[in-house]
């Protein structure tokens, strides 16, 4: 019994002190500026009334003493596109916000706007109000007005007619968008097309995929996760999946951020003036296919930039296949793999006769072979490596030899291009002054593609690869 009382009075103690300890905290007007993790936010791009990711943003109290924040606050208050989340209450106005002495408190950010237009700036401050001055962390992000295609058990999301999108909306797919037989869709200049996670678009066949973007307003397909963190990172969506018997034509266009960028079964390409970087697999991957490229920027692709089965007819012309990734490091990586081979959805394999012409290009990577030749005993491996710049080892791992075979003329190996930055994050496989590859292209190659990528002439010293120097 004696315990029992014991207990019950320690308990009531206890209660005592913390309430009396909770009774004698006092909070002051801060005397000092607060600080922030960051004075800007800028959140990722997002489309007509689809909420945003949420951002975070820390406050932290530097003074050696508790303190009332007077008023937290959107400067555009209820009319603001942005919603604010203050210590765990959402509003957009916040009076005498409480902060512990040396502690911080999080303010969370996200977006959910209205469209007025193909794209526009969003733009807001949450101000902070107090007596050593007022400051504000800006809030920032890019609007855009959107058109929706979705897979559904109830709409299987295929183009049934011939179709055009403009630049007018952005365009974003969820789940697989399908281009029937027989129909063409036409993606004019500047128009956005963004996939959602495990998201493609496949074209049947017979049907014609035109990308026709321009210098000043390239096309770009790629995931719809667009803060930069997922411009570098492969696997945010599926691929463009070419079936038999179907075309495609693109100009001035970018494609990244995949597993597979372009998947090809019997397809005719041509392909020009673009950049296909970033892909868990292949950025090309072209099954007795024909692939007539030019002006072709290529970079960071796990087992290959281009892969090449069952032969086909692929001309590569004035092109950079470069391959570098550390975030890949585990992969291939090859520049060129081709093979006349090709296991089909049934496990088996089937061969074809291969035709690869790679003419004033670079093909190179941070492995020792860029290229990897599969030659099958009596089929046609017909390649021409010519006024190249290529990185080579050894004939076991490349599948020919460098030096003695006659189907590489003039071309050099081992030798760094010099690009001014091979990192995705920043890249720009432009060379320097000092590459190797300034004034060796052939002038009679050049002349079939008079300008490069960025409306160059290279008519005199042609430079190898899709860049120009001048």
């Amino acid at each position: 019994m004696k315990f029992k009382l014991l207990l019950a009075f320690s308990f009531w103690m206890l209660v005592m002190t913390v309430s009396c300890n909770k009774d004698d905290i006092s909070f002051d007007a801060p005397s000092q500026e607060l600080s922030f993790s960051r004075d800007t936010v800028f959140c990722d791009t997002v489309y007509h009334q689809v909420r945003s990711e949420t951002y975070a943003v820390k406050v932290y109290n530097n003074e050696d003493k508790d303190i009332l924040i007077p008023r937290i606050h959107l400067e555009k208050g209820a009319a603001s596109l942005y919603k604010i989340n203050v210590d765990g209450k959402p509003g957009y106005d916040f009076k005498d916000v409480p902060l512990r002495k040396k502690d911080s408190l999080y303010i969370f950010v996200e977006i959910a706007p209205e469209a007025t237009g193909p794209e526009a700036i969003a733009e807001d401050k949450v101000l902070f109000q107090s007596p050593a001055g007022q400051q504000q962390v800006v809030l920032f992000s890019v609007v855009q007005d959107a058109e929706f295609f979705i897979k559904s058990p109830t709409n299987p999301n295929i183009i049934t007619s011939d179709a055009t999108w403009t630049n007018n909306k952005a365009k974003i797919i969820y789940g697989d968008l399908t281009i029937d037989q027989n129909v063409i869709l036409n993606i004019q200049q500047g128009t956005k097309v963004y996939f959602h996670k495990n998201s493609g678009m496949k074209i049947l066949s017979g049907a014609t995929l035109n990308i026709n973007g321009t210098l000043a307003n390239n096309v770009t397909l790629r995931g719809d996760r667009n803060d930069p963190a997922y411009d570098t990172i492969p696997k945010n969506w599926n691929s463009i999946k070419m079936d038999v018997g179907s075309t495609l034509n693109m100009n001035y266009t970018r494609l990244f951020g995949g597993t597979k960028g372009l998947e090809m079964k019997q397809t005719n390409a041509t392909i020009n003036n673009s950049f296909i970087h970033t892909f868990q697999e292949y950025g090309i991957y072209a099954v007795a296919s024909t692939v007539n490229a030019k002006n072709l920027v290529m970079n960071n692709c796990g087992e290959s930039a281009i892969g090449i089965y069952k032969g086909g007819t692929h001309n590569y012309i004035h092109s950079t296949i470069a391959n570098y990734s550390d975030l890949l490091h585990s992969y291939n990586r090859n520049g060129i793999f081709a093979t006349n081979e090709w296991k089909n959805e049934s496990n088996q394999t089937e061969q074809g006769a291969l035709i690869l012409n790679v003419r004033n290009s670079i093909v190179y990577s941070d492995r020792d072979n860029s290229v990897s030749f599969e030659q099958t005993p009596g089929q046609l491996f017909n390649f021409t490596l010519q006024n190249c710049l290529i990185k080579y080892s050894n004939t076991s791992e490349a599948g020919f030899d460098f030096d003695t075979s006659s189907n590489v003329i003039q071309s050099l190996k081992n030798q760094d291009p010099t690009f001014v930055n091979y990192f995705a994050a920043q890249m720009n496989l432009r060379v320097k002054q000092n590459s190797p590859t300034i004034g060796k292209g052939s002038t009679t190659v050049a002349a079939t593609v008079p300008t490069d990528i960025a409306n160059v002439s290279r008519t005199s010293s042609p430079t190898l690869g899709a860049y120009q120097y001048f």
